[in-house]
This record gives C-alpha cells, sequence and structure tokens, in this order.
C-alpha cells in the first residue's frame, strides 16, 4: 500500500511556524500514513464508519472486506440495501452507499476523475451526493488522494487533540481556522499528529 510522502521540508516548516506542534514532532518521531488506492472501496468505507468510534470503525471496515471483499459500484448495485446494513450499519448508511454505487455507475460521478481536480472541486463533488459530508470528503482527500493540506474541522479527534495540544477547553472555529492557516500548505501532516496526540496522550 503506498504512503503520504512527506519529510524533513515539511516537519521543519511546521515546526517553524508552531513551536508547540514541533515539539510534538519531536516527541513523536516519523509517523506512516498509508493511501488507498482503491477510490471507490475507501469512499464506501468512510460513509460506513462515519460517526462512530475508531474501535466500531475497525469492526464495520473488517466484516465489509470479509463479506464483499474490495467493494466495486456494481457489486453493491446489486446488492439489497439490507445485506449492506448486515455489516453493522444503519440502513440509512445502506442507502447512502446503494446512491454513491448509482451516481458512479450513472456517470453522475466520475471518482476517478476527481484524483485530477484540485481539492475543493473534489469535495463540492462528493458533498453533492447524498450522505457524504464536509468530513467524509476530508477523509477522502487525505487517505484516498494523499493531499497535503487537509485539516478537518469536522474531526472530534482533530478538535480534541488541538485543545489538548494548546491548552484550550473549548476550540472555537475562528481559533481552528488561525491554525489551519498556519499549517498551510503541510495542514495533513499537521493533523497526522495531532490525531497521534488525540489518541495517545502524547
Amino acid at each position: 500500500m503506498p504512503i503520504l510522502e512527506y519529510g524533513e521540508r515539511e516537519l521543519l516548516s511546521l515546526s517553524r511556524k508552531d513551536k508547540k506542534l514541533g515539539k510534538l514532532i519531536e516527541s513523536t518521531g516519523y509517523l506512516k500514513c498509508e493511501v488507498r488506492e482503491d477510490l471507490f472501496d475507501s469512499l464506501v468505507g468512510y460513509i460506513a464508519t462515519q460517526q462512530i468510534s475508531n474501535r466500531a470503525a475497525e469492526t464495520v471496515s473488517m466484516r465489509i472486506t470479509q463479506k464483499f471483499g474490495t467493494v466495486t459500484p456494481e457489486k453493491i448495485a446489486l446488492l439489497p440495501d439490507e445485506e449492506i446494513k448486515s455489516v453493522g450499519i444503519s440502513m440509512k448508511k445502506a442507502q447512502y452507499i446503494k446512491g454513491l454505487s448509482e451516481a458512479v455507475l450513472s456517470g453522475r460521478l466520475d471518482i476517478r476523475g476527481l484524483a485530477e481536480l484540485p481539492d475543493e472541486d473534489v469535495s463540492s463533488q462528493l458533498t453533492s451526493i447524498r450522505g457524504i459530508g464536509d468530513w467524509t470528503a476530508e477523509m477522502f482527500l487525505i487517505f484516498s488522494l494523499g493531499r497535503m493540506n487537509v485539516l478537518s474541522y469536522k474531526d472530534f479527534a482533530i478538535r480534541k487533540g488541538m485543545m489538548m495540544l494548546y491548552n484550550l477547553k473549548v476550540l472555537e472555529r475562528g481559533t481552528f481556522e488561525k491554525y489551519r492557516k498556519r499549517y498551510s500548505p503541510y495542514g495533513t501532516v499537521a493533523s497526522l499528529y495531532i490525531w497521534h496526540l488525540s489518541e495517545n496522550g502524547s
């Protein structure tokens, strides 16, 4: 599986712009981030695991792989909603996944073509599909397309990690935006370290 390509240049840039983030980077060391090449399969995974805990997400992802293997639009189109739901997701999510397969098969969403578009256009095309919100689009940008400047306000662990890093009781959107601009153009790399802090506490 390919990995997100970043190194000394990106880490040095972030460390110079933000001393607290720099200390976190120094104490953590290099973090590997895998990028999933199958765009449809990965997008189905993000829809299925949105708004649930990491542990529950791992279980659902494992069940999808065990039950269906690599997920394709053609495969999903032939499945009853109930069978998609049987991996441990809501009926609403099952219907969103079915809707995604229909959008791809009809040509309304050119999923392969997304790789050629700027981040904003990828997000707007994805969020035009029912059941895909900002968080799902942002996870797709990071973990499927390997985009370098994504920091998700909708991600609870990102907000929690930033609050830990900067000793904040609340994280207002304006404060978040200030840091997002500071991390640019390497917001994704900052995200990796903030997620690590949120999950591990150091």
